[in-house]
């Protein structure tokens, strides 16, 4: 099994995450090298997760359906208040016994857990008794559907991971899973229609707001700007020159220099350029990375193809990164309507047989989950929504135990399970609190990942007529409270249909990273954190018909008229944390990362996530996944040995 370098990203010319990736839009093609409540359209409803609750309608019902509620959602109200009380102290106690026994309790149905459970019944047999917990009322973790109705089309966005990104660097063993469930990725060639948005002449463009630059103007591209005129003829230079900007260092060296140096200090002091140029710049990678370019490496941003170093000879990390650079770039395509949340129904599909129709990767889009089916008895795969696990350990000795127990909060009242082996595919920073008998050493590097926060918002409007006439298929707004607005990948599949003419209904996706400029990577995802889970619906809507009304505003978009619905995907533990060159060792050995040291197994539980390799990535949540099952399969040969 490989999992990818952490490095590598270095090596490509534009790098995006697919771990709930948004896309990085360009400002213009000369500047920078990228290129309702259950179907009702009554518009966003900021309390519909209680919708359910509040009728009686629990996960037995037929009538459960999570992905058709609108208003907040992604870490909702019910999936972390109970994780916070652990956290601060407030276990809970006298767990009822529900006298049931599985041969694998896995703690979070993501793509990891998903993931781990298909692994393990390929292994143990189609008998073999597994229990998935989630916190959420949905499965599938940052893997989120969000559905809309447009009367009774259907309309579908991506609330999380977004896109099957580069499958061609996929391990053996994620993309045997794809192929398993029936993803043949080369059909996406003929899903994603890669010409609709340039056949209508529509590009990106980029919105100055007045509180930032002084007036309010959208604009397809660099002319106009409202900056300052040195800043432009700065652009013209980073764009356009061939200028060693480190005359005096080795490749080596200048390689060193960039990885230690932010972004925003190569253009300021090393670059020189005009501070409205940072201006224009600061919020660009906060779709790869959640903060700016105050704390993201002039090397990293090197990789992804920012402007400024085309006049620099650098070294490279790793000589493997240019032999995988050889074949090219793939293409941005292989993204179900629903991102990845399709990957999660389909391991349901399987591990649950009778859970949804078909038999297809294009019929599993338009496919209605029968949540009733999920935790049935007669089903030897069980997922248990809205299922808080507060406390996992070894019953015995870690080093000679038969069996774990798992205790989980549901309905406000706490039962207990045991199970043969169990997986924690949760957040690391969680796990702590789960297991309070591992050591210090392994819960201090568990703890040392800060997950990075931001938002993903689905926006049902009555047409796309707006951004037609304003030429643009997607918005770049640096001073804004979203920094990107996008018209949706164009895909469709099976009986799903893109809304492909502008007058059709369609879906708008924003993105917020609520970071804090100045302070250190770890500090700002804390901040952000704080700050979204302390910032209402009722905010987020206002905030969003605002921008919405002032960037389309001469397409004769309405907020009060054409806006039908909104979901607001808060993520507050969102990416996986990626080790940061301005922050992290330089030297340290990648069998001491804290990733590596954290997921170790203890007894007879194992670590399975994202969080585990330390890139945000659906492939390395899947490979985590196989790795904990095959320790979980050592662990039980060692102990049937011992026995």
């Amino acid at each position: 099994m490989s999992n990818r370098d952490g490095d590598k990203k270095i090596g490509r010319p534009i790098d995006r995450r697919d771990f709930l990736n948004g896309v990085a839009l360009a400002i213009g093609s000369s500047l920078f090298p990228f290129e309702k409540l259950l179907g009702q359209d009554s518009g966003p409803d900021p309390s519909a997760q209680e919708y359910f609750l509040s009728r009686g309608i629990t996960q037995q019902d037929p009538r459960y359906y999570p992905p058709q509620l609108t208003g907040m959602r992604g870490s909702h109200p019910g999936s972390f208040e109970a994780a916070h009380g652990l956290r601060d102290g407030n276990a809970p106690q006298d767990a009822t016994d529900t006298k049931e026994h599985y041969d694998l309790i896995v703690v979070g149905g993501g793509i990891s857990g998903l993931a781990a459970a298909y692994f393990y019944r390929q292994s143990a047999g189609p008998t073999a008794k597994i229990l998935i917990l989630d916190n959420h009322d949905d499965f599938g973790g940052h893997a989120k559907r969000n559905e809309f109705r447009a009367g009774s089309r259907l309309l579908l966005g991506y609330g999380g991971t977004q896109s099957i990104e580069a499958p061609g660097h996929y391990s053996r063993e994620s993309i045997g899973l794809l192929k398993d469930l029936g993803i043949e990725v080369q059909r996406f060639y003929k899903y994603y229609d890669q010409k609709l948005y340039a056949s209508m002449q529509l590009k990106s463009g980029t919105f100055f707001d007045k509180e930032t630059f002084g007036e309010d103007k959208l604009l397809p591209g660099l002319e106009q700007m409202p900056i300052a005129e040195q800043a432009r003829k700065d652009l013209t230079v980073l764009n356009e020159g061939f200028i060693d900007y480190l005359p005096d260092l080795t490749p080596e060296q200048k390689r060193v220099k960039l990885a230690t140096t932010s972004y925003k200090d190569f253009l300021l002091q090393i670059a020189k350029v005009h501070a409205d140029v940072v201006k224009l710049y600061q919020t660009l990678p906060h779709d790869l990375f959640c903060v700016g370019v105050d704390a993201v490496s002039a090397e990293t941003c090197r990789g992804m193809g920012y402007p400024g170093f085309k006049g620099m000879t650098i070294a490279s990390r790793h000589h493997r990164e240019e032999a995988e650079g050889e074949g090219g770039e793939e293409p941005y395509i292989f993204h179900f309507p629903d991102g990845n949340a399709s990957i999660a129904r389909l391991l349901v599909r399987s591990l649950v047989p009778g859970s949804a129709p078909g038999s297809s990767m294009e019929d599993i889009v338009t496919a209605k989950m029968n949540y009733a089916k999920l935790d049935h008895a007669s089903s030897p795969v069980r997922i248990r929504l809205n299922s808080t696990a507060v406390n996992v350990k070894n019953v015995g000795e870690p080093v000679n135990g038969q069996e774990v127990e798992v205790n989980y909060l549901l309905g406000g009242k706490l039962y207990k399970v045991r199970g043969a082996s169990s997986i924690l595919a949760c957040y690391n920073c969680i796990v702590p609190y789960l297991c309070p008998e591992i050591s210090q050493n392994q819960k201090e590097a568990l703890a040392y990942a800060v997950k990075q926060p931001l938002v993903y918002v689905n926006v049902q409007v009555r047409n796309w007529k707006a951004f037609q006439k304003l030429g643009v298929s997607g918005i770049y707004a640096p001073g804004s409270y979203f920094s990107s607005t996008t018209l949706d990948f164009p895909v469709s599949m099976g009986s799903y249909k893109f809304p492909s003419s502008p007058e059709e209904p369609c879906v708008l996706h924003l993105l917020r990273t609520p970071c804090k400029p100045g302070l250190t990577a770890k500090e700002q995802f804390k901040a952000g954190r704080y700050e979204l889970l302390s910032t209402s619906f009722e905010t987020f809507e206002r905030k969003i018909r605002e921008q919405l009304g002032r960037m389309l505003a001469g397409g004769g978009f309405d907020s009060a008229r054409d806006i039908q619905a909104i979901t607001v995907n808060r993520w507050p533990h969102g990416y996986a944390y990626e080790y940061n060159p301005l922050f992290e060792p330089q030297d340290r050995p990648a069998s001491e990362r804290p990733c590596v040291l954290g997921r170790k197994p203890f007894g007879r539980i194992s670590i399975a996530n994202s969080d585990s390799d330390g890139h945000a990535y659906t492939n390395t949540a899947i490979d985590q996944a196989y790795r904990a099952v095959q320790e979980i399969i050592s662990t039980n040969k060692a102990f049937s040995k011992s026995a």
